[in-house]
């Protein structure tokens, strides 16, 4: 995949569409110091504005949602910069049933529910999505694809007409299928070029944490 060097701000937003001062925001906000900040420094927090709230929700009257699904929380550090910036409705997406706490263990879920073409029960769903005009979806790459939990997610929302922006984060090895996944789920949907940034901090951690176990002479 060629990687892009234009601003990720030109990306998110095409033009005609929000005000300069916003862009400029989201520009600022999604500079690689932002994204790469601990999460708990960028925690969530909803806008004046919003009327109702959950831990996982802000939904108060924007045409603006975004809708995002984490596990490691980059992809939740890049939703939360664009409700901040953008003043939008935010929804974080969860299955039913919470993937497992270990990573091995999730991945291994994830490849058995991708490979029999599964789509997982969801916690919520989104009330009156037909009011939303553009909808963020945010979501990491697992095993070269969208989480099953996405496919959900646009199975379960009649996006028909709604523009569909993606920002998507990969541990380095790009896309996958993902654009296909959205395509097929969403056709009614008018979908956008994706913000796409490599954050594979998980996967990274881990296979450090075993190549300096392996440097240990063991008794």
């Amino acid at each position: 995949m060629t990687r892009s060097t234009s601003n990720p701000a030109s990306r998110l937003i095409t033009q005609g569409g929000y005000e300069a001062d916003r862009v400029m925001a989201l520009s600022d906000a999604l500079s690689r110091r932002a994204v790469l900040a601990a999460p708990a420094v960028l925690a969530l927090t909803a806008g004046p504005a919003a009327h109702a709230e959950t831990a996982h929700a802000s939904l108060g009257g924007s045409t603006t949602l975004v809708a995002y699904f984490t596990r490691s929380g980059n992809t939740r550090v890049i939703a939360g910069t664009i409700h901040r910036a953008l003043g939008t409705d935010l929804f974080e997406i969860r299955p039913a049933q919470s993937y497992p706490e270990d990573y091995e263990a999730t991945v291994e879920q994830a490849r058995g529910e991708r490979d029999r073409g599964d789509e997982p029960s969801l916690a919520e769903r989104v009330p009156n999505v037909g009011s939303y005009e553009t909808v963020f979806l945010g979501f990491p790459i697992w095993g070269e694809t969208a989480p099953p939990v996405i496919r959900s997610f646009l199975s379960a929302h009649d996006l028909q007409g709604t523009t569909l922006r993606p920002f998507i984060t990969h541990g380095g090895y790009g896309l996958g299928n993902s654009l296909s996944v959205l395509a097929s789920h969403a056709p009614g949907a008018r979908i956008e070029p994706p913000f796409v940034m490599e954050a594979d901090q998980e996967r990274r951690t881990l296979n450090q944490v075993r190549g300096w176990l392996g440097e240990i002479e063991r008794p």
